[in-house]
């Protein structure tokens, strides 16, 4: 199984997702993240909001669709940025309205943070993926 989440930016909520998809998933579910129009950094906020929940995100680079293997994702998650990466195949697309917490509070990045963690699951669980 291979899941793709994406937002534009590729520094914030799709980096957090890629995070939990590899703290959730078992092995042998592929777990992604790119952006439409990459900012070329993960967001400083999102590396530490990780280490808190003890996921090392220092190794995370902003990246673009090119980045992604080929072929066709199982799934593929729109992070609420109202881009839905048209060439990019997929099975099924899904899109979470989630707020781009890059300007938030330390407070409020948490609850986005937190947000995607259980939207994360939830969705493996529903894929038959869950730990």
């Amino acid at each position: 199984m291979k899941i793709v989440f994406l937002c534009v930016e590729n520094s914030n909520r799709s980096q957090m997702a890629e995070a939990f998809g590899h703290m959730e998933a078992p092995p042998g579910v592929e777990i992604y993240s790119a952006g439409s129009a990459p900012s070329g950094k993960v967001n400083p906020k999102a590396v530490e909001a990780m280490k808190e929940l003890g996921y090392d995100m220092s190794a995370h680079r902003s990246k673009g669709l090119d980045a992604l293997p080929d072929g066709v994702f199982d799934v593929a998650v729109t992070m609420g940025c109202g881009d839905n990466c048209p060439t990019l195949r997929a099975k099924k697309r899904i899109d979470w309205q989630i707020p781009d917490p890059k300007l938030l509070s330390p407070g409020d990045y948490r609850e986005v943070r937190n947000l995607i963690g259980r939207m994360v699951k939830a969705l493996l669980e529903e894929c038959g993926a869950g730990r």
